[in-house]
């Protein structure tokens, strides 16, 4: 039987730039959390540092997840993935009969002493590991109907069901725009694209139709200023926060608004509070660094060795674009605001753990780039004996004696 020789792939080094600006991401994050809750912390529990210390805890959390997930091959993420989107539907399941209940809300599993967990986060994570692997299988089969199209809405339309129910429109909307971003990215039919987006534009007519705070959010982005008090106040304020700071803004931790006017300011509120103690200038910056981000994550995308890594950088890339918009739009009144945190910067454990491991497997992409890794020499198989020879050295011609 003969033995040959195998070859072994090589990470290189991940793509710095994004483990840099994701950190600094965090690290705003933590100043202004801290900044935008005291007040909150101070009056519910009598602790000005209740909410600092949770969010540093998960920043920790997070860090270990992304640096472990960054150090595994992402291609070990493919084989596990119908076991990861097990965990995800079982867990959005759990939540609906164990979850505990929060404003009227339940989607948080609570264990004992241990911090609630929001399984909906996880589910982001796990249907971009989960369709990213189903869509490189499939390949050119994503175009029909019966083996594309159907199975796709099938796998989204359960899981963005179940989050609805909960209710957390905000996220099943995230996921539904991430998953269509990657079977858009794979080739799907633009028929079948087009049926999607009636099926989405019908389905959200229906949810405003069926439940009344869907459609005062709606009332209160069109017409917030006929209910200043009432269903406007919430928009009012967020832009009230962001006016108030100016060009250079008021100060760290000199934030008005903070103090009680803006519902949830150190969660899906938290950028107004960065446009007022840090000015256009700081909420700039904020909004540069994700589209720095974003540029980065689609350049490990292209740069990617396989249709599978390709598809787990643009899911992890759309995914933080979409909810960033999202977040920032309802604070800026571009869009209805929805209960979106901002990525890396609103306080949320789950939210916060679960974007920096997404993180992790973006920089484990980034590792096995067509120009990060690199193919190494053959290595003989396991008993087989390797001669290594010596190339042959030119002999010196030898002196011949003059014939006499």
């Amino acid at each position: 039987m003969k033995q040959t020789a195998t070859s072994r792939l090589h990470p290189g080094r991940p793509d710095r730039a994004i483990l840099v600006t994701a950190l600094a991401l965090v690290v705003i994050g933590l100043v202004f959390v801290y900044s935008a809750s005291f007040a909150v912390a101070l009056a519910s529990f009598n602790d000005i540092n209740y909410f600092i210390v949770r969010q540093t805890v998960s920043a920790l959390v997070g860090l270990l997840l992304m640096f472990a997930l960054m150090r595994i091959d992402y291609h070990r993420l493919r084989l596990a993935s119908p076991a990861l989107m097990l965990v995800a539907f079982v867990s959005l399941l759990a939540v609906l009969f164990v979850g505990s209940d929060s404003y009227g809300a339940r989607r948080w599993i609570t264990l004992g002493s241990m911090p609630p967990f929001q399984p909906s986060e996880y589910a982001k994570l796990a249907m971009v590991i989960y369709i990213s692997a189903w869509l490189a299988s499939r390949g050119r089969e994503v175009k029909t109907f019966a083996l594309g199209f159907v199975p796709f809405i099938f796998m989204v339309g359960v899981v963005a069901a179940l989050i609805i129910l909960e209710p957390d429109t905000g996220t099943a909307v995230i996921i539904v725009l991430t998953t269509m971003t990657l079977f858009f990215i794979a080739g799907a039919s633009v028929t079948h694209l087009a049926a999607l987006v009636g099926i989405g534009t019908v389905t959200a007519a229906v949810l405003v139709a069926a439940h009344s705070y869907r459609a005062d959010r709606i009332l209160a982005f069109v017409d917030a200023e006929n209910d200043p008090s009432g269903l406007g106040f919430q928009v009012l304020q967020l832009l009230i926060a962001l006016g108030s700071g100016g060009v250079h803004g008021l100060g760290l931790g000199f934030s008005r608004q903070k103090f009680f006017y803006i519902p949830g300011a150190h969660t899906d509120g938290i950028f107004a509070i960065i446009g007022e103690e840090a000015g256009f200038l700081g909420a700039m910056l904020v909004i540069c660094l994700f589209a720095y981000l974003c540029y980065r994550g689609f350049r490990v995308a292209l740069n990617a060795r396989d249709d599978f890594g390709a598809y787990l950088a643009v899911g992890i890339v759309a995914w933080i674009a979409f909810q960033t918009l999202v977040n920032i739009g309802g604070v800026t009144r571009s869009i209805p605001l929805t209960g979106i945190p901002l990525p890396f910067i609103s306080y949320g454990g789950s939210a916060l753990i679960m974007t920096m491991g997404a993180i992790g497997v973006l920089l484990s992409v980034s590792r096995y780039g067509k120009d990060q890794a690199y193919i190494e020499r053959p290595r003989r198989a396991r008993g087989v004996r390797q001669v290594q020879t010596q190339p042959l050295r030119p002999r010196r011609p030898r002196a011949v004696a003059p014939s006499p």
